[in-house]
């Protein structure tokens, strides 16, 4: 069967555009699909207008591409499947497999896929009827989560008493809602884990430390903690091939839990681009393609790196005068942007990158990195009040 794309990619935001970037160094073609006409992704390779949710429009990217992944989990696995229906092949021409995704996709079969796995997870239970059967379950303080979608923050709540579940009833009262028990971390940790379809073989970048702030990403920084052996053991639990980005607790001795799970490139593993090694992007498109992986971390002296996410600002303007700044602030900053087309407050813009020099502590490179990024901030503020 021939196909005139090599990989496309369901969803054309900036991890499908960065993973199409590493594709086309290889000298791969890709196609994107997404409902915005213009995207990250569109930008640099062609692409299908449609929703991601159509399996008519998915069908599409399946029947002009020999291989398909995606770019965000929140894509109905039915409709991947329905898509299938559309067309020839096989589905092991998708990355990550339809089951394992429908398994990610709602948060309550991941938490209990964990579980069954003995991989250290908080415990979860559905809010059912008047919710009394999750209180007796988790107790408080517990986490409320939209058990489908949901992320950075989106469709969590928090209750400690009995009172605060209660005022959050008009979320959970018809369903589609977890209760989890909460976790006292200390801090958070992140990996980026890969698993061969073909030889099974898992390897995992290095453990990094993240900051969120307002339950967005702010920082990824080396982390002294290798959280690799439960990692890929997380992924393993929901018969993962592929990259995943795992999220991680650290507790306070030393132990460490499952957050969730990601079946793709991830925000924590942004740092590769300049670590010195093959960067995510890299290994995601060779997994989606067949292509081996676990050879390219053989022999790496990786480099120490900060990232720092730069998101949209109130009264931002031009990002140009902003990244003459930065560079200017720093000669190190590696500079990252999305291409996309409104800088909404809050927004993922874009992120950059900071090596460590020698002799320079983490903590010194952390500040160093905050400190570009404020220098950004400012003139990228600035630039409004100029005209």
């Amino acid at each position: 069967m021939s196909f005139e794309f090599d990989l496309g990619f369901l969803g054309g935001g900036q991890l499908a555009r960065m993973s199409i970037q590493a594709a086309q160094r290889m000298g791969l073609r890709c196609i994107s699909l997404d409902p915005g006409e213009d995207t990250p992704a569109s930008q640099i390779a062609p692409h299908l207008v449609g929703r991601l949710d159509d399996p008519a429009k998915i069908a599409q990217i399946l029947s002009c591409a020999a291989h398909v992944t995606l770019e965000n989990e929140f894509i109905p696995a039915s409709a991947i499947a329905e898509a299938f229906h559309f067309v020839s092949g096989s589905e092991d021409r998708m990355l990550p497999g339809i089951d394992t995704l429908a398994s990610i996709q709602d948060k309550l079969s991941q938490r209990q896929a964990l579980a069954n796995a003995n991989v250290p997870t908080p415990t979860a239970v559905s809010i059912d009827g008047d919710g009394e059967g999750a209180i007796t379950a988790i107790g408080f303080p517990m986490v409320l989560k939209a058990r489908f979608g949901g992320y950075d923050g989106k469709g969590t709540r928090y209750a400690r008493t009995r009172e605060e579940f209660e005022s959050h009833r008009p979320l959970w009262e018809n369903g589609g809602w977890l209760a989890e028990g909460f976790v006292p971390f200390t801090r958070e940790l992140a990996a980026m884990v890969f698993i061969e379809r073909e030889s099974g073989i898992a390897g995992a970048f290095p453990t990094v430390e993240t900051v969120q702030e307002n339950h967005v990403c702010s920082l990824v920084y080396p982390c002294d903690n290798d959280a690799t052996e439960i990692a890929i053991a997380a992924v393993r639990a929901v018969g993962g091939f592929g990259l995943f980005g795992v999220e991680m607790f650290e507790l306070p001795d030393g132990s460490i839990q499952i957050n969730e799970l990601a079946p793709r490139p991830h925000n924590t593993g942004h740092y590769t681009l300049d670590w010195g090694g093959p960067s995510q992007f890299d290994v995601h498109v060779r997994l989606a393609c067949g292509y081996p992986v676990a050879h390219l971390m053989e022999s790496i002296s990786p480099l120490g790196v900060c990232m720092a996410n730069l998101l949209g600002q109130p009264n931002a303007g031009g990002f140009e005068p902003a990244l003459n700044a930065l560079l200017h602030s720093d000669t190190r900053s590696r500079f990252h942007w999305y291409g996309k087309v409104e800088a909404k407050s809050g927004r993922k813009m874009g992120h950059l990158n900071i090596s460590q020099r020698p002799g320079e502590s983490l903590s010194e490179l952390v500040e160093a990195t905050k400190l570009a990024r404020k220098n950004f901030y400012a003139a990228w503020t600035q630039a409004t009040t100029l005209h």
